[in-house]
C-alpha cells in the first residue's frame, strides 16, 4: 500500500463510519416513534399512554429501586400514607399477579401496634373452607340489601374522581360483586352504567337530592330510589381525612357535567357546610334517618369519624326507647386516617381518632345495648391489604369498604395531586389529555381482581387461625404488639362489654 493511498482510504472509512451512524440514528429515531405510536394507542397502562415513551422510565427506575433503596432511599415500610409493601400488594392483587414472597418478611414484627394472627395447630384445610354467608341490611325495610361480599368499595365522589375511573370502578364492582359508594357527589350515569349495586350517600350539601335552596328534596330523593342498582343510603355525617368539615371540590375540577350532577353552579368551588343544618341532636339523626328510609323504602344508615364517644350510648339508648326498628340500619366508622381528595391539613393531621380505637368504641357500644346484630358496622379508612381487613373483620365488624386500595387497583401511583386536576394516571383529574391513559373496561378487570385477591387471601388468613370462613375471626385471633416487644390478645385489649340492657 502507498502512503499516498492513506488518506483515501481514511476518508472511505469515515464516510463509512457516518453512514453507520446516520443508520443508527435514524434506527433510534425510528425506535422511538415506533414506541410512541405503540404507547398512545395501548390502553393497559395510563402512564406509558400520557407519557408515551419516557413512561418507561419510572419501570426502569422502580426496578433499579430494589437494588438500591436500601442504601438511598426510604425502605418499603416506612413512606405515609400508604409504604410500598401495602402498594405493592395492591398492584399485584389488582393484576392477578402472584404475591408470593421469599428469604423472609421485611416487615418488622416487633414494631409497636404490629398486628399477629394466631394460627392454631390444625388449620382448616381448603376441602373444609366454606364461602362468607350472606349478610341482609335492613330488617325494617320495604327493600332489604342482602350480600355475600364482604369488601367494598368506599365513597369516592364524581368530580373527585374522573369520569373513566368511575366507569373502571362501577363495571369492576359488577364484575366482583361488591358494592360502589357513589361518594357525596350525586348519582352519575357513569355509576349506573356499570351494573353494580350503589350505596348512595347524602352528604351535606344534598348534592343531587337538593332542592334550588340547597335542601334535600323529597321528590329527587324518591327518583333516585327508583333506580334499582341504588341498594342503600348513607348519611354522611363526617369523613375521616376531614372531620367538622364538608366535602371540597375545587372550582378547577367543576365543570358543567359536574355542575348539572350537584345542582350547583359550574366552575365555582364545591364547598359542603360542615354538618347538616336540620341534625343538632340524636333525635334529629335518628328522624332524618327514619326518613330517608320511608321515603326510600331502602336500608338507610351514617357515615362518622370518632372523636368524642359518650354520645354513642346515647344513642343506643335512644334507639331502645323508641324501638329497636328507629335504628340506623348500619354505622360506617371512618378513621382519622382515612383520605380525601382535599382537605385543610390541620383536620387531615390533627383531628379523630385512628380507627384502631375508635371501630371498638362502636361495635362495644352496640353490644352494650343489644343492638350489635341489629346495626350493621362498615369499617372505613386505609383498610388497602388482608392484614388490615382481617383485623377488622377480628373486630367484628361486618363489611370492609375502601378508597385509595381500589384507586390502586386503577393504576394510582400515590402523586398526591388529586386536587390539582393534574393526577398523572387520570383517575381524579378532568383533563381530558391525561384522561385518555385510563381505560376503562382494562381497568374494571384489575378492580375485580383486586377485591377477589383480597377476599382469597383475607380467607388464608382465616383458614390459618382455624375458622372456616372470614367473618368467624374474632378478637382471640389476634395480637397486637405492645411496648415492651410482647403481644397482647385483641380479646385481652378490649373486652368484650355486658348487655346492660335489660331484655
Amino acid at each position: 500500500m502507498q502512503i499516498s493511498e492513506l488518506p483515501e482510504i481514511l476518508i472511505t472509512g469515515l464516510e463509512v463510519m457516518s453512514i453507520l451512524f446516520i443508520f443508527a440514528v435514524g434506527l433510534v429515531v425510528l425506535a422511538v416513534i415506533v414506541l410512541f405510536i405503540l404507547d398512545v394507542t395501548q390502553t393497559k397502562h395510563a402512564i406509558r399512554r400520557n407519557y408515551p415513551v419516557v413512561g418507561h422510565f419510572r419501570y426502569l427506575f422502580e426496578k433499579l429501586g430494589e437494588f438500591f433503596r436500601q442504601y438511598f432511599f426510604a425502605m418499603d415500610r416506612e413512606e405515609l400514607p400508604f409504604n410500598r409493601a401495602q402498594r405493592g400488594w395492591a398492584y399485584r392483587a389488582a393484576k392477578n399477579i402472584s404475591n408470593v414472597a421469599s428469604f423472609g418478611s421485611t416487615r418488622d414484627l416487633t414494631r409497636v401496634g404490629s398486628i399477629i394472627f394466631v394460627n392454631c395447630p390444625f388449620p382448616t384445610l381448603e376441602r373444609d373452607a366454606t364461602s362468607c354467608g350472606e349478610v341482609s341490611i335492613g330488617p325494617y325495610c320495604e327493600h332489604p340489601y342482602t350480600t355475600d361480599r364482604f369488601f367494598h368499595i368506599s365513597g369516592m365522589s364524581y368530580g373527585a374522581l374522573s369520569k373513566p375511573a368511575v366507569r373502571a370502578l362501577s363495571q369492576g364492582a359488577y364484575k366482583a360483586g361488591c358494592w360502589m359508594n357513589t361518594g357525596e357527589g350525586g348519582l352519575s350515569p357513569y355509576h349506573l352504567e356499570g351494573g353494580a349495586d350503589l350505596v348512595f350517600q347524602i352528604g351535606t350539601a344534598y348534592y343531587g337530592v337538593r332542592d334550588i335552596s340547597g335542601k334535600l328534596d323529597d321528590d329527587r330523593l324518591r327518583a333516585i330510589a327508583e333506580h334499582q342498582h341504588v341498594v342503600m343510603f348513607e348519611i354522611k355525617l363526617s369523613q375521616g381525612a376531614k372531620p367538622g368539615k364538608g366535602g371540597m371540590l375545587p372550582a378547577i375540577k367543576v365543570t358543567d357535567e359536574i355542575a348539572l350532577i350537584r345542582g350547583i353552579k359550574s366552575g365555582t368551588a364545591s364547598i359542603s357546610p360542615n354538618r347538616h343544618e336540620d341534625i343538632n341532636s340524636i333525635g334529629d339523626l335518628l328522624d332524618k334517618i327514619d326518613h330517608v328510609r320511608r321515603i326510600t323504602g331502602k336500608p338507610t344508615g351514617f357515615k362518622a369519624v370518632i372523636g368524642a364517644y359518650g354520645w354513642l350510648d346515647t344513642l343506643c339508648e335512644a334507639i331502645n326507647k323508641r324501638g329497636i326498628e328507629s335504628a340506623p340500619d348500619f354505622i360506617t366508622v371512618d378513621g382519622a386516617d382515612g383520605g380525601t381528595g382535599a382537605a385543610p391539613m390541620p383536620l387531615m393531621d390533627d383531628v379523630g381518632l385512628p380507627l384502631r380505637e375508635s371501630l371498638p368504641r362502636v361495635i362495644d357500644a352496640l353490644k352494650r345495648h343489644g343492638l350489635r346484630e341489629r346495626v350493621k358496622v362498615i369499617s372505613s379508612g386505609k383498610l388497602v391489604t388482608p392484614t388490615d381487613v382481617a383485623w377488622a373483620l377480628c373486630m367484628g365488624v361486618d363489611f370492609i369498604t375502601s378508597a385509595r386500595g381500589f384507586m390502586f387497583s386503577l393504576g394510582c401511583i400515590q402523586a398526591m395531586q388529586c386536587s390539582k386536576d393534574t393526577c398523572p394516571t387520570g383517575i381524579t383529574t378532568h383533563n381530558p389529555r391525561l384522561q385518555k391513559g385510563l381505560n376503562p373496561d382494562n381497568k374494571a378487570v384489575r378492580v375485580m381482581n383486586y377485591q377477589q385477591n383480597m377476599e382469597r387471601e383475607v380467607g388464608m388468613i382465616a383458614h390459618s387461625c382455624g375458622v372456616h370462613e372470614p367473618r368467624e375471626l374474632r378478637r382471640f385471633h389476634a395480637r397486637v404488639v405492645t411496648e415492651n416487644g410482647l403481644s397482647i390478645g385483641l380479646d385481652e385489649l378490649y373486652p368484650e362489654p355486658v348487655n346492660t340492657e335489660q331484655p
